[in-house]
């Protein structure tokens, strides 16, 4: 069935948007696209490959379980009121950004809802939970601010959310960020908060209709997979060396990417892409694959790296 979505807006959103392209230029337009990929895949998994694979690992189970979970919660409100983009009803607003840059502008099976921002949930999530690991560092605050404002901004900017959108998805990322270290403390029992926690997501397999609630479902799945495999095979140790760091890094995002595009080869490009069950099933186990091999067998590598280190040192 084709998908075709809920058109809701405020004159005022539509006003602001044309006027800020109307005064952005090509340079503010760069700009905004910029700041825009700091809520994008690859700038969440470096930020949280840092933090869990270098800097501190429980710290980097948790913002992983704030990031993922909101990744979830996202297109599950997203698909109960399916709103349009703004540029679907406003010609006058251009897509600088879409989302999914192979596919048609106005394909919304392909560039998903627009309330609310995932963008700016993902920012709020990724940025808003450094604090976390030195409170005392205003610069991780600053950080937790700045950057999801600018991230939210960029999204009515380059024309593919309304405002509103934007603020909703802040809001999400906060109580994410608030509410589930909360229930972490308050269930002890890791595999009651861990299967609560799928628990809450499954409903989305009843109505939800985008490619990102399944993304999001696998990759919840295969991130909980490996936090109890490594606690019980892998116990890797984390580094502030910097060039290990920028090592551990740089591998998780190929091996992220590169594992996810070897689970495509077995399936043709329209299935893949075809807005079926049984190609949402498949994103979804394929997204869960990824994450457990990027976090719970790639840092197994880590312990004959770091020994080379040493004979070398």
């Amino acid at each position: 069935m084709e998908l075709t979505g809920n058109t809701f807006f405020f004159d005022w959103e539509v006003s602001l948007m044309v006027w800020l392209q109307a005064h952005l230029g090509s340079f503010g337009a760069k700009l905004a696209s910029v700041f825009s990929a700091f809520g994008e895949e690859l700038a969440c998994v470096v930020v949280l490959g840092f933090v869990y694979w270098c800097w501190n690992k429980e710290h980097g189970r948790q913002i992983g379980l704030n990031v993922l979970m909101a990744t979830v919660l996202n297109p599950m409100i997203k698909n109960v009121f399916i709103r349009r983009r703004p540029y679907f009803d406003h010609p006058e607003i251009a897509c600088l950004k879409p989302v999914d840059k192979g596919a048609d502008i106005y394909d919304i099976a392909a560039q998903g809802y627009s309330f609310p921002s995932g963008h700016s949930t993902n920012a709020v999530t990724v940025y808003g939970s450094l604090p976390m690991l030195d409170r005392k560092n205003k610069w991780l605050r600053v950080i937790g601010i700045v950057l999801p404002l600018l991230v939210g901004v960029s999204r009515f900017c380059v024309g593919v959310h309304y405002p509103t959108d934007v603020l909703c998805g802040w809001l999400l990322g906060l109580v994410v960020i608030v509410a589930l270290p909360w229930l972490s403390q308050k269930i002890r029992d890791r595999r009651l908060f861990y299967g609560l926690l799928i628990l809450i997501t499954l409903p989305g397999f009843f109505y939800c209709k985008s490619a990102d609630y399944f993304t999001g479902v696998g990759m919840l799945v295969g991130f909980i997979a490996a936090i109890v495999f490594e606690e019980k095979k892998v116990h890797f140790r984390n580094t502030r060396n910097p060039l290990r760091c920028v090592l551990r890094i740089v591998g998780g995002v190929l091996v992220f990417f590169g594992v996810n595009t070897l689970l495509k080869l077995p399936f043709s490009s329209d299935f893949l892409s075809s807005a079926t069950m049984a190609a949402y099933l498949v994103r979804c186990a394929r997204y869960a694959i990824v994450i457990f091999v990027d976090m719970a067998l790639y840092p197994m590598v880590f312990r004959p790296m770091d020994r080379v280190f040493k004979e070398q040192a």
